[in-house]
């Protein structure tokens, strides 16, 4: 008997699939572990395997199709076996109706002007994907390949500026690029037409204006619709170096997004370029010390949007206007939303670290790693989440979900704003453990190298400004997190002890707390026991 297979739910936050390519066609036999099909999600492009035998007699939607959560995917049966039932009730069999009926309607209804072309079914239309859980639009930040350029699956199509990262874009198919959506340093939406792949010959002019008929007209900050050639002038090209200088790289050049991104503002022609980095990748520290054979070369070509740094002139009003990075802009919306949509209320506790110092002091001299006062703030957090499940929570709206893992988000500070990479069950590792992945995520997040899966999926999150000379402050939750906790440097100060009045080392803690998921006695309670455990370090380690 024949057997619908809908859309699985390959991710937490999955809503839709996209069918970025199939690997079997109607018709072909499958057996159970055969790969499927390859499905883009929210998150990443993952392979789907069929978990049973038979023939493969209907695909939900072609190679670049939009699938929702539980819609029809495939149908498998024996060869011959009739699915209209299936097909008709969307993979539920009781709706079945007669294949003459379905068939007759769309001629019925058919317009009598000529049909429109199905863009969705088309292989070669590649759109903008969405390559983190909260990005709605992402920026051209070089393309890799020009129209005309021969492509191949695998290969780097563009550079995409989103707003947590700059990542590399790579086709999942062969072809020559025949149309760009959007030139060097333009925005497309999500789902927006990013580029045309296919064969020589192909009316891209057709795809793209029934890809505009469809509503995917890309907008402007503002909202007003842009025009599809009003780019005349393309963004400057690096001008060439001088004939005297000596040709690194042929062909195919292999540097970091950040590195091609700061070459293109100065005007740097990578091919002149020698990499430091693996298998000769040129990194950015390279083009931050790469001097031009002639200094003057690419003055003319620097490119007109880029601030330039300016000395003040006493009396004379002055400034500079910068773009705002997808990065800011995402920090924007989404903390605007937390502080405005979460009732915030502040817990505040002062917690003696004299143990606290006294024990990193010994713990340094067996580490395999440098243990900071961070990573012991961070596993006493997880310890305490531990006993105290409800701060370790998250609002959904109409559900509150008590996470019975433990994933802390550590607040990163870069050049364009904050990221949250996430340490995953954190209660379970040693503090070198969690010393060495913290390290390792803060030198991702400033090579602007972390992937959706590093800062996905926190259930709570911290704040550390210590470093900075920061004494006490508050944060702003990160949704769907009910806290974070926004912790100070430690301070030397009087403080009472026995009776007498001696010089102690303190720190304070405030806990931002969403009031719709975790009372104030909830957080109180957490506090207290984060302080006893900061207090005596040694009850972490048993």
């Amino acid at each position: 008997m024949a057997e619908a297979i809908l859309m699985p739910r390959l991710s937490d936050t999955m809503t839709e699939g996209v069918i970025a390519a199939w690997h079997k066609k109607v018709g072909d036999t499958v057996k159970k572990g055969d790969l499927l099909a390859d499905v883009e999600t929210d998150k990443a492009t993952m392979e789907l395997e069929s978990y049973q035998d038979g023939v493969l007699l209907h695909i939900g939607t072609p190679t670049g199709g939009k699938l929702q959560v539980n819609d029809l995917l495939a149908i498998f049966g024996k060869a011959g076996e009739d699915i209209s039932a299936l097909i008709a009730g969307g993979g539920k069999a009781a709706e079945a109706q007669p294949v003459a009926e379905k068939t007759a309607e769309p001629a019925a209804a058919a317009p009598s002007s000529a049909p429109t072309l199905d863009v969705s079914s088309m292989d070669e239309v590649v759109l903008m994907p969405r390559l983190s859980d909260t990005m709605t639009e992402g920026v051209i930040a070089g393309w890799q390949k020009n129209v005309g350029d021969t492509v191949k699956k695998g290969e780097v199509l563009a550079d995409i500026e989103t707003d947590k990262a700059t990542m590399e874009l790579e086709s999942y198919k062969d072809g020559v690029l025949l149309y760009q959506g959007a030139k060097a340093g333009e925005k497309i939406l999500v789902n927006d037409l990013l580029c045309i792949i296919g064969k020589p010959g192909l009316d891209v002019d057709a795809i793209v204006e029934a890809v505009k008929s469809g509503g995917g007209k890309k907008t402007t900050d503002d909202g007003h619709p842009t025009m599809e050639k009003k780019t005349e002038a393309t963004p400057t090209a690096p001008a060439p170096s001088a004939p005297a200088a000596e040709v690194v790289n042929d062909g195919r050049i292999f540097a970091s997004p950040l590195a091609k991104k700061i070459a293109t503002e100065k005007g740097i022609d990578l091919r002149y370029v020698k990499g430091s980095g693996d298998n000769g990748r040129i990194t950015k520290t390279d083009i931050d010390n790469y001097t031009p054979a002639v200094a003057t070369t690419n003055v003319a070509a620097a490119p007109v949007s880029k601030a330039t740094s300016t000395s003040a002139v006493a009396g004379v009003e002055s400034f500079d206007e910068v773009p705002v990075s997808q990065m800011r802009k995402t920090i924007a919306r989404r903390l605007s939303e937390s502080l405005f949509t979460a009732p915030h209320f502040y817990l505040t506790m002062s917690i003696d670290m004299d143990a606290a110092v006294a024990a990193r002091t010994k713990i340094n001299e067996v580490a395999p790693v440098k243990v900071s006062f961070n990573d012991m703030v961070l596993k006493a957090t997880a310890l305490a989440l531990k006993q105290h499940p409800k701060v370790n929570s998250s609002w959904l709206g109409d559900k509150i979900r008590y996470n019975h893992h433990i994933n802390i988000g550590v607040a990163v500070a870069v050049e364009d704003g904050l990221l949250v990479p996430v340490v995953r069950f954190a209660d379970t590792k040693s503090l070198s453990q969690i010393g060495s992945e913290v390290k390792v995520f803060a030198q991702k997040a400033k090579d602007k190298k972390l992937q959706p899966s590093d800062w996905e999926g926190s259930t709570f999150t911290i704040s550390n400004l210590g470093m900075f000379g920061i004494d006490q402050f508050t944060a702003i939750i990160n949704p769907p997190d009910s806290c974070i906790l926004a912790v100070g440097g430690i301070s030397q100060v009087p403080v009472v002890k026995n009776g007498q009045v001696v010089p102690g080392n303190v720190m304070k803690v405030t806990m931002s707390c969403d009031h719709r998921s975790v009372d104030g006695a909830t957080g109180s309670a957490f506090l207290q026991t984060l302080k006893s455990l900061l207090e005596e370090p040694l009850r972490m380690l048993v």
